[in-house]
């Protein structure tokens, strides 16, 4: 897999698949880290998230977009590795919490995190979702992830909608 994995890949074993993005981010993993687990940081990108920050914490998000019913958008889990960044030399970092959401199967998130050089690679992975739902998730959670790296980049945040229309060709 190259280095930045931009439409990332399906792995599909029987009826469920893993979905996997690798994407190489030029800030220092102390900032995409707190990207991602901040609620205050990870509501410009995502949504509204609460996070208890330990393992057997919990998590819950509830995503801006798409345009659903409240109930089929929430996602709530627990926490099942929280490894912050610390120490020197090459640093990783792990979130990674149960995904429970009404409209699709259980399953588990992974942000794995390692410091290359100035900046940071990102490892994404979703598994447990039937193949179907995660066709269907591919494009919404590459949207997702570009609304991340404008956060990052300290860009306007492009609307999820747009995004997932201009992406869902490329996964046809």
């Amino acid at each position: 897999m190259s280095t930045d994995d931009r439409l990332g890949h399906l792995d599909v074993r029987g009826e469920t698949a893993t979905m996997t993005f690798r994407r190489r981010l030029p800030y220092p993993i102390d900032a995409v880290w707190a990207a991602i687990t901040d609620p205050a940081e990870r509501a410009i990108w995502f949504g509204a998230t609460t996070i208890d920050a330990r393992p057997g914490g919990t998590i819950t998000m509830m995503p801006d977009d798409p345009p659903a019913a409240p109930e089929a958008k929430e996602m709530t889990g627990r926490i099942l590795t929280w490894q912050p960044p610390t120490g020197a030399g090459a640093r990783t970092a792990v979130l990674e919490h149960e995904w429970r959401q009404r409209i699709v199967e259980d399953g588990v998130v992974r942000y794995e995190l390692t410091e290359d050089g100035d900046g940071t690679v990102l490892v994404f992975t979703h598994r447990g979702l039937s193949v179907r739902n995660a066709q269907g998730f591919i494009p919404g959670t590459h949207a997702f992830l570009d609304r991340l790296g404008a956060h990052l980049a300290a860009e306007e945040i492009p609307a999820w909608g747009r995004l997932y229309g201009e992406l869902a060709p490329a996964y046809q």
